[in-house]
C-alpha cells in the first residue's frame, strides 16, 4: 500500500473510497473547465436600466446567427420578405451550404429563423446587395458595422460576414439594438416591419415569461479542426404582464464540446431566467 494512504485506512477510509473521491474531483475539474468566459445581461426595455450584468459584457464577438434578427428587419423593410411564410425558397445543390441535411429543403421566413438556416440568409443578402447591407448595419448602428469580410477570403458579396468574420458586436450592443426594435426606434423602419419580425421570431416560455429570442453558434479564433472551441449566443426580449425585458447571453467554451453552443446557452438561460429577473429587481 502507498504509505500516503496508510493513515487514512486506519481511520476507516479505504483505498477504493480514495480512488472514488479522486475520480469525482477529476470529473468536477473537467466539467468546470468546459465553462468559459460568459456574459449575462438583462435590461428593462422601457428605461434601459441594467437589471443583471454578469461577466464581461462589453467585449465584441461575432454575432453568428443572432444577426438573422437584423437580416429579418432588412428583408421585410425592403420587401424581399413578404410575411411569415413568403417567400418560400427551394434549396439548390449548388448553394453548397454547411447547413445540416434537414435544413436543405423549401424554407420560409418562419422556418429560416426557427431552424437557423444559413443558405436562406445568404440568398437574402444576395438580394439585398453589398450597398443595401452596409446601409442597414450603418442605420442600425450594429456593432462595429464592418462587412468587409475575412481577410484573404474572396467573395463577390459579404454572404457570411456575421459568422466568425469581420462583423462583431458585444452583448451591451446587442441589448441596445434590441431595445430600438422593441421600442420601434430604428430609423426608416415601418410599423409593419416590426410586426412581421415579431411574428417570425422564435418563441419560448420560461416561468410565465413569453420569450422571443435567437440563438447563434460559432468557433472562437485559434485551434484547428476538432480542437476548436465554440461560443454560443442567445439574445432577444421577454414579456410578462406589462413588463418587457431585453437580454443577451454569450458563453465561450474553454474546451471542445460536441453539442451546439447556442442551443445549450438558450436552454440554460431559459431555465435561469425567472430567478435572474427576481434577483435583478
Amino acid at each position: 500500500m502507498d504509505p500516503a494512504f496508510a493513515g487514512m485506512t486506519e481511520i476507516g477510509i479505504s483505498v477504493g473510497m480514495i480512488r472514488q473521491l479522486t475520480y469525482a474531483a477529476l470529473f468536477l475539474f473537467a466539467s468546470a473547465a468546459i465553462a468559459g468566459p460568459s456574459c449575462t445581461l438583462i435590461a428593462d426595455a422601457q428605461t434601459g436600466a441594467v437589471l443583471v450584468q454578469q461577466g464581461p459584457c462589453e467585449q465584441r464577438n461575432s454575432p453568428a446567427s443572432t444577426f438573422k434578427v437584423a437580416l429579418a428587419l432588412m428583408g421585410y423593410q425592403s420587401g424581399i420578405l413578404l410575411d411569415a411564410h413568403l417567400p418560400l425558397w427551394p434549396y439548390r445543390s449548388h448553394y453548397k451550404s454547411w447547413d445540416a441535411d434537414f435544413k436543405k429543403k423549401p424554407t420560409d421566413p418562419t422556418a429560416w429563423l426557427k431552424e437557423s438556416v444559413v443558405w436562406y440568409s445568404r440568398l437574402l443578402v444576395q438580394h439585398t446587395g453589398r450597398a443595401g447591407l452596409q446601409a442597414s448595419v450603418d442605420g442600425f448602428d450594429y456593432g462595429n458595422r464592418d462587412i468587409s469580410g475575412t481577410p484573404g477570403f474572396k467573395e463577390t458579396l459579404p454572404e457570411a460576414v456575421w459568422v466568425d468574420s469581420s462583423l462583431q458586436i458585444s452583448p451591451v450592443e446587442q441589448v441596445a439594438f434590441l431595445r430600438k426594435i422593441v421600442n420601434r426606434e430604428l430609423p426608416s423602419v415601418s410599423p409593419q416591419t416590426y410586426d412581421k419580425v415579431a411574428e417570425v421570431m422564435p418563441a419560448f416560455g420560461a416561468g410565465g415569461w413569453a420569450v422571443h429570442g435567437k440563438t447563434g453558434s460559432g468557433f472562437q479564433p485559434g485551434g484547428i479542426g476538432k480542437g476548436r472551441r465554440q461560443y454560443g449566443w442567445f439574445v432577444g426580449w421577454a414579456i410578462k404582464d406589462k413588463r418587457t425585458i431585453l437580454f443577451a447571453r454569450l458563453d465561450k467554451d474553454d474546451a471542445r464540446r460536441d453539442d451546439i453552443a447556442g442551443i445549450r446557452v438558450r436552454d440554460e438561460f431559459l431555465a435561469a431566467l425567472p430567478n435572474l429577473v427576481r434577483r435583478g429587481r
